[in-house]
């Protein structure tokens, strides 16, 4: 039975056709996976991406704009009672010298081309993806 939301916030940091993705083992899988987080109560969702990208990465971003709010119903793929809700949105990390990784489930960091197979495991993140490759060869995303 469903009885709780968990709402995810996670960044799609950019840069010459790429992304940040990272390589952590969860619940005994391998993911790679967006950089981001859970929201904590009493905080804003942009805050939670600028306090994930520190915990993680020990890096300071830039918001550059929304990506995707998920549209459907999801259930966690870890936890049977909580459904997801999950935002997206484009960032640039400020200083990539500060880069130094914090959270030790992480394994690796890469930056993965825009141009790359969809590999995500998770759902969501593979529309994210999308998205994000869709916007990046548009003239609407001329900034990076």
């Amino acid at each position: 039975m469903i009885n709780k939301t968990n709402v995810r916030i996670y960044a799609c940091a950019v840069k010459d056709r790429s992304v940040l993705v990272l390589h952590e083992e969860y619940a005994g899988q391998h993911l790679m996976k967006f950089p981001g987080g859970g929201l904590e109560y009493g905080e804003g969702v942009l805050d939670c991406l600028h306090r994930e990208f520190e915990e993680e990465l020990n890096a300071k971003i830039r918001i550059i704009e929304h990506l995707y709010t998920q549209e459907n119903f999801e259930v966690s793929r870890f936890r049977d009672n909580e459904q997801l809700l999950t935002i997206y949105y484009i960032v640039e990390i400020v200083d990539e010298t500060d880069f130094l990784i914090l959270d030790p489930c992480i394994e690796k960091v890469e930056w993965l081309s825009i141009d790359s197979e969809n590999i995500f495991p998770l759902p969501i993140d593979r529309i994210a993806f999308e998205k994000l490759r869709e916007k990046m060869t548009s003239n609407h995303f001329l900034t990076l």
